[in-house]
């Protein structure tokens, strides 16, 4: 039998999910049933986004991988938690050797210059030794049997896999500290196919040695001996200390009330601050209570405004915090809010020019019969990452490096030992000090404007968890462009326009994301949204 498996010429009608004992959505149905496992093995919520996030970088690795960073937002007992599990540059880099390496004034995005500290693995480790009920050994089993046995490719993945294996053999060309990655993750060169078996051994067997080790190997023993081994052959800027001194860190989440709930985002380096910025100003304003004014050109035009205004302040300021100029909570209070709407006129504004740069990163979130709900976000940043693989090992190396400025002055300058300003971001909302439950979309600067979107559409215009994601999207782009996809309604982009805003239908610099939720309702019903823009699965019990 022959057909596109992206062929959507009938519109899919997809329904909110319901469960009781658990929940576990992610954007593969893979790894989604990893988590499944889990809980019905006796997990909770924390073993099983252990287990989806590991699954992940087996069945997703176009977007992460085990050299990927994560963060976390974890509610058990009715308190909220925060793990950010993002590594610093090496100690033996700086603007100056990077400058003399590599003909720039950015960052390269592929090599070892824009390879951080991965943090991946002993996020998962931390997680599971503070809150989970099982042991990391038990939570990786379900990945380590995907990777060993295989898996057949899905569409969406195939499709991205065929965009970047192109992308790579752009970038990396025939360099042979590259070869690894194309051993790995391609067929004697070209890209997998839409259902076409894959195995990853390497990749089993690092996952084994992080299992057994509780991650201790990848950052102290066997593995982390070839990564430094790896990068002093090729020109790298790792050393042992590097990855020992590397802890996770448990970060209390910071907050805004959007419309009576409390939304949650991770603190910096991340930028869950950009998305509770443009709340703050949005809040100032009344929207209609009704679906449908979701679609009107004054409702977009106050959303585009306050996005534009948050991410000039975000991107001006956030960096690792022990660099920022100034403390990041100012940017939070409401007289920031009150200040920055005032601001708003019936015109588009013009803030500071930049240009917003796409990647790829996976989204989870679970819940159990117990109370407990997780928000995890993992990425390899740009696609497979640096084209970095660590050979005899698998491991994808990130390049979140890849958005350091190389320029001093500039808040986000490289520095040894410092973080980079960070795009992933998991989000939680509760109200009245109960947990209404984890959501995200994934999607380097779209994250903040996805964020923005699925929660407005949710607490403005009272759309279930799974319209929220199906709605259409927007992204700004830089200056006054905005993208937008199809079923953007045209009123509205006529009238967006006639304020000045320029939009574009079916624009090749846009990615929308993909995103997931869990919200628990009154009776204790747990109820999903599962993106419908990828290979995505709820899975319940």
């Amino acid at each position: 039998m022959s057909f596109d498996p992206l062929s959507c010429r009938y519109p899919s009608r997809r329904y909110p999910i319901t469960a009781r004992n658990g929940m576990v959505c992610t954007g593969s149905n893979l790894a989604s049933a990893a988590g499944l496992h889990i809980l019905r093995e006796g997990g909770n919520a924390i073993d099983a986004a252990a287990a989806c996030a590991a699954a992940l970088t087996v069945v997703e690795p176009t977007s992460n991988g085990l050299g990927s960073d994560n963060f976390a937002i974890v509610w058990v007992k009715d308190h909220i938690y925060g793990l950010n599990s993002s590594g610093p540059a090496p100690a033996g880099i700086s603007i100056e050797k990077v400058k003399e390496r590599y003909p720039t004034e950015t960052m390269p995005p592929a090599g070892w210059a824009p390879v951080t500290v991965p943090g991946a693995p002993a996020g998962w480790a931390a997680l599971v030794k503070r809150f989970g009920r099982l042991s990391l050994k038990e939570d990786l089993a379900p990945a380590i049997a995907y990777a060993d046995e295989g898996f057949f490719l899905p569409p969406c993945t195939a499709a991205v896999y065929e965009k970047d294996a192109e992308e790579y053999r752009r970038i990396l060309g025939e360099d042979s500290r590259f070869a690894p990655w194309f051993r790995t993750f391609t067929k004697n060169g070209r890209a997998p196919r839409f259902g076409e078996m894959i195995r990853l051994p390497d990749h089993a067997r690092t996952l084994r040695l992080i299992a057994e080790s509780d991650g201790e190997a990848f950052y102290k023993g066997e593995i982390a001996d070839a990564i430094v081994r790896q990068s002093r052959r090729d020109g790298g800027y790792f050393e042992k200390e590097d990855l020992a001194c590397f802890k996770p860190s448990w970060v209390d989440p910071v907050s805004v009330n959007y419309r009576g709930y409390d939304v949650w985002e991770i603190p910096p380096n991340g930028q869950g601050i950009v998305a509770l910025m443009a709340l703050n100003i949005l809040k100032e304003f009344d929207f209609p209570d009704d679906i449908y004014a979701n679609e009107s050109a004054r409702t977009r035009h106050l959303q585009f405004e306050a996005m534009k205004m948050a991410f000039a302040d975000g991107i001006h300021y956030i960096t690792d915090p022990d660099y920022m100029k100034i403390d990041y909570h100012e940017l939070l209070k409401p007289d920031y809010g009150r200040i920055r709407a005032g601001q708003i006129t019936d015109r588009a504004g013009l803030p500071p020019a930049l240009t917003l740069p796409g990647s790829d990163t996976v989204y989870m979130c679970t819940a159990d019969g117990e109370g407990n709900m997780v928000s995890l976000i993992q990425s390899n940043y740009d696609g497979f990452g640096s084209g970095i693989v660590i050979d005899g090992y698998g491991i994808a190396m990130q390049n979140r490096g890849a958005d350091f400025s190389l320029n001093p002055a500039d808040a986000n300058a490289l520095a040894p030992g410092k973080r980079s300003y960070h795009t992933i971001i998991p989000g939680f909302l509760s109200r009245n000090g109960k947990a209404v439950g984890p959501f995200g979309v994934m999607g380097a600067y779209m994250q903040p404007q996805g964020h923005v979107q699925v929660l407005t559409n949710m607490l403005d215009f009272g759309m279930n968890p799974q319209q929220a994601l199906d709605a259409p999207r927007w992204q700004w782009i830089r200056d006054r462009h905005f993208a937008v996809e199809d079923g953007f309604p045209r009123e509205a982009a006529r009238g967006l326009q006639a304020m000045g805003h320029e939009i574009h239908y079916n624009d090749p610099e846009a990615f929308f994301g993909r995103g997931q939720i869990i919200i628990r309702l009154d009776s204790g019903a747990l109820v999903s949204g599962c993106e419908p823009r990828t290979d995505s699965c709820t899975a319940c019990w």
